[in-house]
């Protein structure tokens, strides 16, 4: 199985590389800052390896720090849609993530000041590796370069404001994205890898791939209708029902909480809370 990650070398320059157990194969130019979306639109098992680092030597980035595009898919499981008391529509509610809302595995998810409803959202996250236009949904699969787990942390009091979702999913810090990308041919059963999220070790959503209302094919062909799609590109493809909003009582994240979501053999995302200074 082949895992990727973006990185800080112990320099301090950004790279990305290939990681196998505690040793980071780093793919980047030495000595220069390298980013993997420019690598996605090629060959990644091509290229050569420019050094090595323990695992303990670096920090994780993000698995796609910059994305030119993160396009969240909202209510795209059923039991989600129910227990919003929303019906079911004939398209996918779509909104927007911006890349300086994200941290990285380990890294702290940050609750805003202005909140008290911060709370969890478990998801598999698609990374688009060749760009396109108005992609057919038959080839939508050969431009995905792999997958990632994703938490779009959703900041409640603000995203209910209004009837738009867009404040209460860009406060800094708020979403998880990693640990690594996992090759599309490492997942050959990926409707059957479970979304799981637990918090403070209770596992509060539980949910297959398979339960996706819109699949990946259909949101990659949807979404680069309207816009077009380049490699580094997200797609969060939605989470399932028991966000912690909708429970009795409810249920938020606060400092000193620790959130996990694990997908499988995508791997498993684990962020600790911390208020905002």
């Amino acid at each position: 199985m082949t895992h990727y990650i973006s990185f800080v070398r112990p320099d301090g320059t950004a790279s990305f590389g290939r990681l196998d157990g505690e040793t980071v194969y780093d793919l980047g130019v030495p000595g220069a800052p390298a980013r993997l979306r420019d690598a996605l639109g090629g060959d990644l098992g091509a290229l050569a390896v420019t050094g090595t680092f323990a695992r303990s030597a670096v920090r994780l980035l993000p698995v796609v720090p910059d994305p030119g595009k993160i396009l969240c898919i909202g209510l795209n499981y059923a039991t989600h849609v129910a227990e919003t008391g929303r019906d079911q529509k004939d398209h996918p509610a779509v909104f927007t993530r911006w890349a300086d809302t994200l941290v990285a595995d380990g890294a702290p998810l940050v609750r805003p000041r202005e909140s008290v409803r911060f709370d969890y959202e478990g998801e598999l996250a698609v990374v688009i590796g060749k760009g396109g236009r108005r992609i057919a949904r038959a080839d939508a699969m050969a431009h995905v370069a792999g997958y990632a787990v994703f938490n779009d942390g959703s900041v409640r009091d603000w995203q209910r404001h209004n009837i738009q979702f867009t404040p209460g999913k860009n406060f800094p810090g708020t979403g998880g994205f990693g640990p690594t990308l996992v090759t599309p041919d490492a997942v050959p059963d990926l409707a059957s890898q479970r979304v799981q999220t637990r918090l403070n070790g209770q596992l509060v959503q539980d949910q297959p791939i398979s339960d996706l209302i819109w699949d990946i094919p259909y949101l990659i062909e949807y979404c680069s209708t309207f816009t077009e799609l380049a490699p580094g590109d997200v797609i969060a493809t939605g989470t399932p029902g028991g966000v912690g909003d909708k429970r009795t009582p409810p249920l938020y994240m606060k400092a000193g909480d620790r959130v996990e979501v694990s997908i499988g053999v995508v791997g498993t995302l684990a962020n600790p809370i911390v208020d905002e200074a």
